[in-house]
């Protein structure tokens, strides 16, 4: 997006992204077959790999520590003792939330039947190992299972909604003075948007940083970013909460119980082995899980390059291809990029293939994504984002502010009321000269 300022308006030139007609029937046929079938033991190989990576990274970590003393090492100052030993854990806590974030990939996986061929095999490792990360299998199972169907649904999605220029507070939209598609804006309007939404790098570093550090339990407990239309108080642990049917009672309730158990672990440990133990071995560890998770699922879904819909423009395939594949941790270089991206299973950068087909497993979704690309490639859509990081995260929750309240398919607009990209159509009786028409 490129922007000009010109007698009191900016207008942007905008990117434009090709709004996919096409059918699910179109994506799965490009997928090979082999990548559907789904394997209790290679799954649980997977499992025995990422218990066996953060063994070694704490019986590593244990070991070092012994070695941080004044009879294996000289150091010039006695505080560099503590401040060694701390630096230790600390990467300790990061590479074992990474390598824990995989665990909760695999739960994810079973959540929705990809573990294996058997569904009871599929609920009860997704319970145990989700109840282990503090996560209300069940619960969440069936609100993630709404947002696969309706993925950028305005009213139907359950997570990632934008909020609107009215439930914001914000000046009414005024098309004198504004573009509804957000190309041009005048400096009246900006100035009135800015100093309504903020637009200092410290608030969005804050901003950004607290959406990590506490935006899956703020979802969880409020439904903090979650559908708008839910009524307050509405929670995953509520077994008459909205969202959840009758019949669901007790799969709620099963998942509670999976929490009070976690809890209850945790307690006891505290009570055994101290609180700075579990602190330094579960409790940070855990809050990096919950970190990765929002990060990874805020990029997939937040950018100014996808679309939202509103219920007459929305179909299961244009939700589907409304995420980004990303490399996580990319933008620190090639081999942290392969590390992140194997700790977490892929997860991130083979996510639009998962929103095609949430049962093919993470060990196959390689293959398929590399499939499904070059089908989307002759359709003219390119899903691949930037690399997955802090950085970016920074840089789409300050671009990423508002939607319009008028429109059927939206796009986010920063605190400027710019928007980086407008929807075109394929015309489909234009021949195959692949001439694209904006839709307004």
């Amino acid at each position: 997006m490129s922007d000009g300022s010109e007698k009191g308006v900016t207008t942007v030139k905008q990117n434009v992204c090709v709004i996919p007609d096409l059918t699910i029937k179109d994506l799965l046929s490009a997928i090979p077959a082999r990548c559907f079938k789904r394997s209790a033991l290679r799954s649980s190989l997977y499992i025995v790999y990422d218990l066996v990576v953060i063994s070694g990274i704490y019986k590593t970590a244990t070991y070092l520590d012994t070695l941080i003393s004044p009879e294996h090492v000289s150091l010039p100052h006695p505080l560099l003792y503590p401040a060694a030993r701390l630096s230790l854990w600390a990467g300790y806590t990061f590479w074992t939330g990474l390598f824990a974030t995989g665990l909760w990939v695999i739960a994810h996986e079973c959540g929705h039947q990809a573990f294996s061929e058997s569904k009871l095999i599929n609920n009860s490792v997704g319970w145990v190992l989700h109840s282990a990360l503090g996560v209300p299998y069940h619960s969440w199972r069936i609100t993630h299972a709404k947002h696969h169907a309706s993925t950028a649904h305005m009213t139907q999605d359950q997570v990632f909604v934008p909020k609107t220029r009215s439930q914001l507070g914000l000046p009414a939209f005024d098309p004198t003075k504004e573009d509804i598609l957000g190309s041009s804006v005048s400096d009246e309007v900006m100035k009135e948007l800015k100093e309504a939404l903020g637009d200092s790098p410290i608030g969005a570093t804050i901003g950004a940083a607290t959406y990590l550090l506490g935006g899956w339990p703020a979802y969880l407990i409020r439904n903090a970013s979650g559908q708008k239309r839910y009524p307050k108080g509405t929670n995953h642990f509520n077994p008459d909460a909205v969202m959840f049917a009758p019949h669901q009672r007790e799969s709620i309730v099963l998942s509670d119980i999976g929490i009070v158990l976690w809890l209850a672990g945790i307690t006891g440990s505290i009570y055994a082995y101290g609180f700075w133990t579990v602190f330094r071995l579960y409790l940070v560890p855990y809050l990096w899980v919950n970190h990765w998770l929002v990060l990874i699922t805020f990029l997939q879904h937040t950018d100014p390059l996808l679309p939202h819909y509103r219920a007459s423009e929305f179909t299961f395939p244009r939700g589907a291809l409304s995420t980004l594949d990303r490399n996580l941790l990319g933008g620190c270089g090639s081999i942290m990029g392969w590390i992140g991206a194997y700790a977490t299973h892929g997860i991130s950068e083979t996510h639009v293939l998962h929103h095609v087909s949430s049962k093919i497993p993470h060990y196959n979704a390689w293959e398929a994504s590399d499939a499904l690309r070059k089908r989307l490639e002759q359709a003219g859509i390119k899903l691949e984002g930037a690399p997955g990081g802090w950085g970016e995260v920074y840089r789409v929750f300050k671009e990423c502010k508002f939607v319009e309240d008028e429109g059927n398919i939206l796009f986010y607009k920063n605190s400027s009321g710019l928007a980086a990209t407008r929807p075109a159509f394929t015309d489909g009786s234009a021949s195959d000269s692949g001439i694209e028409i904006d839709k307004i």
